[in-house]
Parts: structure tokens; C-alpha cells; sequence
């Protein structure tokens, strides 16, 4: 038995969410989450909440996924502490105005800024797999933001999810930031109702699911989903780290991470020196074997449909391969193939299954890797800094470490791309991500006279006014660039195109209009 007690998860009743919503959208449309005060208020006693809760986070961590010590402060409780005191120290200079960039001189007597609005009240829905970490992340960034929440953490990591609540419940407004518990009705049920915006951190086609729900009220997503992740580990690479910073990345939370690779794309001249060092690498970490210090499945059904991917393999086990149904163990296992149609890499394994594909060439690989339908969540590139860029230069995905895996800096801007998802979050754009970026302008009385030029009846100081206040291209009509000849140079003042916000046009159209309000006041017909 663990050192806490964890009760068992009580489901939210079903007739109960609309007035949970209901509680939350009132509490924001009484402004009271705009204070930036009110919001560093509710940070710092969520993170005294999660503080005093380490010792149930660990153990439902333990329960729900046999998660080690120091995996659960890894992924989970540090992650999140470090998360909240990063958002606190920023916060006020995050909401700050901003002035406008790149706007024309004409333009800069109105002042212009952006201002940084909450966006309301917004659902969080949370995996199972880092229940604390990609739970309270977004609830964290919502929160700066001055958003009021919903909060939806996953069932499948039910003492997770009691624990999250009990956190949130012991800290928060409970009319600004509510916990709604369930499964699949529960969860209809919160997407059903009109929202600001939904943060769903998930499967593709849960992730689906939460897209069809969205669109009927036009609500806006950030889905932060999975992928086909590949690595490429060229003829260059260093076989000892390839070896033992994949067999981490692929086994930490017994590989249920969402930014672990899913294949290795090893050119063929390397590969016996990388599946020796993997070998060698698996007996350093578990010495004693891997039932000690590694995570479990979460649920019997994963179990099964990682079982089934394995049995249904054409590839050779090389290392590994020992199941435990019971105790819902996986040994991480490493398999070679021949297609990327075998049925470990046909699906994210989301389990600790090291798949390799060997390659005759860069080349190749990138060609297999773009062929795959689902953009990657994350890509590895093993090799030179050339090898790297080329890499780069030639694929997709949502993020990339070169020369490491699963490496995703915690304050650093992370999100998916095409069906690993879409919008970003993590440091300041955990903060941006739950802000509408609201455009302002001051336009005083005393440029009326200025601003008059676009009153009818219109005339010829309008057409001049048109002509003289329009850019002039620094390109040809076969999209060439335009050779820069001391005279041109001298008329358009060293510019003639948009990237500089004081530009020859702008100067000109100032100058020629308040000359023409001159010639007006004077009397002189124009």
C-alpha cells in the first residue's frame, strides 16, 4: 500500500456540466479574471496546492502508470512547479501592451497597439499520460491568460485525476476554475457547450472528435496530438549516443509519451554498431532488468493493442520482447523491419517498442518519412549539422531535437503540425495561446483636419493624395529584383518596397497633403 490514500474517482453527474459552464463564463463576464493581481494570486497558491499534494501526486502516479520517483518528478510535479514560478515572474511584462511594428509614419499619429484580451472561458481536456504536466499546463497558461476554466483530466489515470482536483480545489476560485470528472458522455456533454476555445491534448481521433464538436459554434482548438515520429540515424552518427538517448526517450513512461519516435531510419553502414551499442546500452540502465524502475502500461486495452502490433510483426526481435498481461509490463523491445507498411510503424505504438527500418541512404530516408500520411509531432535527426539541415530542410513536423530524443525545452514553444496538431503552448505561448491579440487605435481631434482628405466630395487632392501615398515596387513584372542605381537609390531614400515602415511613398503623401490643407486654409482653389 502507498503512503496516501487516494479515493476512488466520482464521475461528475451529466445534469450538472451546463451549470458548471454556466458558473464559469458568469465569473468572466464579471471581469473578474482580468486583474493581473487576482491572476498571480491564483498561480502562487496553485503552486503552494500542488506543493502540498507531491506525495498523492507520486502515488497516483505509481498507481496509475507504476511511474518511478524520479520519472514523476522528471515529467509531472517539477515540470509543473517550474512552470507556475516561470509564469509568475513574466506575467506582468506579458500583458503589457505592445506598440505596433511596422507601421506607416502616416499612420503613427493614431497611436496604434496591441493589447492582450483573455479570450473567456475555455475547456481543457488532459491525457492520461502526464496527467499533472499536460493537465495543469494549459490550466496554468488559461489562468495567466485571465481566461476562466473548465478542467476535464483524463479517466484513464483516475487517481491522477482525483488528485488533480483535490489540487485545484484547495487553491483556485471555484466560480472561475471548476473540475468536471467523466468519461465519454461527461465529455460530450462539456463539448456541447459554446466555448471560447478548447486545449485538447490527445489521440488524432479523439482529436477528430473535438473538431466536429468545435465547428458547430466556430470555437477555436489547440489540439496537441501525437504522430508517426521518426528518427534518422545517418552513417555519420555516434552509435553509443544514438543508442542510449533513443532507448530513453522511447522508454521513459514505458514509451506512452506522445514525442518519442515511433521508427529509426538508420542508414545500413551504421546499423550493426547501433543495434551492438543498444545492447549494450539496455544492460547499463537496468542491470537488474526492467520490471524495477519502469513504468507500466495504463490500461489492459493498451496492453492488448501493443501485444497484437507485436505478434503481427514481419520484423525480427533483436533485444527484449518479454510481456507481463497481469502486470501490464511491456520490456522495451527492439525490432528490425523491412517495410514501413509492417505493423509496428502502420500506428503510433505509444509503448516501448524501438523499431528499426534500414536505409541505403539520407535520401531514402527523408523520402520514406515524407511518405508517411500523418505530419510528426517530432522529428530526431542523428548525424552532422549538414545532415541536420538537409533533414530539416526537407520534411515537416511539430518539433525537432537534433542528436537527442524526446528533448523538448519546458519554456520553449511546442505544438503540432497538419494531423499532429495545431496551435502552440509552453513558456510565454502557454500565454498567447488563450489572448486575443486585439488591435488598437487613438485617432484625437487635433488631426481632423489631416484625416479630411477622405471625406467626399472627392477630387483631384484625393487623386494625388492616392498617388503619392503608393509604394513603389522594387521587383519587375517577371518577379526579378530591381538593381538599386544611385538615382533610384536617392528617390526612394535607400527603400521603395513595405519592409521599412518610414518608406519614400509615406514621406511623400505626408508632405504633399498637409501642403495641400496649407494651400486650403489660404483660400487657394485645389
Amino acid at each position: 500500500m502507498g503512503a496516501v490514500e487516494i479515493p476512488p474517482l466520482q464521475y461528475t453527474p451529466v445534469e450538472e456540466i451546463q451549470s458548471h459552464v454556466s458558473t464559469a463564463r458568469k465569473t468572466f463576464n464579471a471581469h473578474k479574471t482580468r486583474d493581473v493581481e487576482y491572476r498571480l494570486v491564483q498561480l502562487r497558491k496553485l503552486y503552494w496546492s500542488v506543493k502540498d499534494h507531491l506525495e498523492e501526486m507520486r502515488e497516483a502516479l505509481r498507481l496509475d502508470l507504476g511511474r518511478p520517483k524520479f520519472e514523476a518528478e522528471l515529467g509531472d510535479t517539477n515540470w509543473v512547479l517550474n512552470d507556475i514560478i516561470f509564469v509568475c515572474r513574466n506575467l506582468e511584462n506579458w500583458v503589457k501592451d505592445e506598440k505596433a511594428e511596422n507601421i506607416d509614419i502616416t499612420f503613427k499619429l493614431m497611436n496604434p497597439k496591441i493589447r492582450k484580451d483573455p479570450l473567456g472561458c475555455v475547456l481543457v481536456i488532459g491525457p492520461f499520460n502526464f496527467p499533472f504536466q499536460l493537465t495543469l499546463g494549459p490550466v496554468i497558461g488559461a489562468i495567466a491568460a485571465g481566461c476562466t476554466v473548465v478542467v476535464k483530466p483524463s479517466e484513464k489515470s483516475s487517481h491522477c485525476a482525483v488528485v488533480i482536483q483535490r489540487i485545484i480545489e484547495a487553491a483556485l476560485d471555484p466560480e472561475a476554475y471548476i473540475v468536471v470528472q467523466g468519461g465519454v458522455s461527461e465529455t460530450q456533454a462539456l463539448l456541447a457547450e459554446r466555448w471560447d476555445k478548447i486545449f485538447f491534448t490527445g489521440s488524432a481521433n479523439v482529436g477528430r472528435i473535438v473538431c466536429k464538436a468545435a465547428a458547430t459554434h466556430m470555437t477555436p482548438i489547440v489540439l496537441e496530438l501525437g504522430g508517426l515520429n521518426p528518427a534518422f540515424i545517418s552513417r555519420n552518427a555516434d552509435p553509443r549516443l544514438v543508442a542510449r538517448r533513443l532507448l530513453w526517450g522511447k522508454t521513459l513512461n514505458a514509451g506512452q509519451l506522445c514525442t518519442s519516435q515511433n521508427y529509426m531510419l538508420v542508414e545500413r553502414p551504421i546499423l550493426p554498431a547501433v543495434v551492438e551499442e543498444f545492447k549494450k546500452a539496455y544492460s547499463e540502465f537496468w542491470p537488474q532488468g526492467t520490471k524495477k524502475d519502469f513504468s507500466r502500461i495504463i490500461d489492459d486495452a493498451s496492453f492488448q493493442r501493443i501485444k497484437r502490433m507485436v505478434d503481427n510483426t514481419k520484423g525480427k526481435i533483436l533485444l527484449g520482447g518479454t510481456m507481463d498481461e497481469k502486470e501490464r509490463f511491456i520490456e522495451p523491445t527492439l525490432v528490425q523491419i523491412d517495410s514501413i507498411n509492417d505493423s509496428l510503424v502502420t500506428e503510433e505504438s505509444f509503448g516501448p517498442l524501438l523499431t528499426i527500418l534500414p536505409v541505403d541512404s539520407l535520401d531514402e530516408a527523408i523520402e520514406i518519412a515524407n511518405g508517411v500520411q500523418a505530419t510528426p509531432l517530432a522529428l530526431y535527426p542523428f548525424g552532422t549539422k549538414a545532415e541536420a539541415e538537409k533533414i530539416l530542410s526537407q520534411t515537416r513536423s511539430g518539433g525537432v531535437s537534433i542528436n537527442d530524443a524526446s528533448l523538448h525545452i519546458p519554456t520553449l514553444e511546442f505544438g503540432g503540425v497538419g494531423e499532429s496538431g495545431s496551435g502552440a503552448y509552453r513558456g510565454k505561448a502557454s500565454f498567447d495561446v488563450f489572448v486575443h491579440r486585439r488591435a488598437i487605435t487613438t485617432s484625437p481631434g487635433w488631426v481632423e483636419s489631416a484625416l479630411a482628405i477622405r471625406y467626399p466630395p472627392f477630387g483631384k487632392k484625393q487623386d494625388f493624395f492616392i498617388k503619392a501615398g503608393s509604394l513603389t515596387p522594387d521587383f519587375d513584372r517577371n518577379g526579378q529584383k530591381l538593381r538599386l542605381g544611385w538615382l533610384r537609390y536617392l528617390l526612394t531614400l535607400g527603400g521603395g518596397s513595405a519592409k521599412s515602415g518610414v518608406t519614400r511613398a509615406t514621406i511623400v503623401a505626408a508632405v504633399a497633403y498637409f501642403a495641400l490643407q496649407l494651400l486650403d486654409r489660404r483660400g487657394s482653389r485645389l
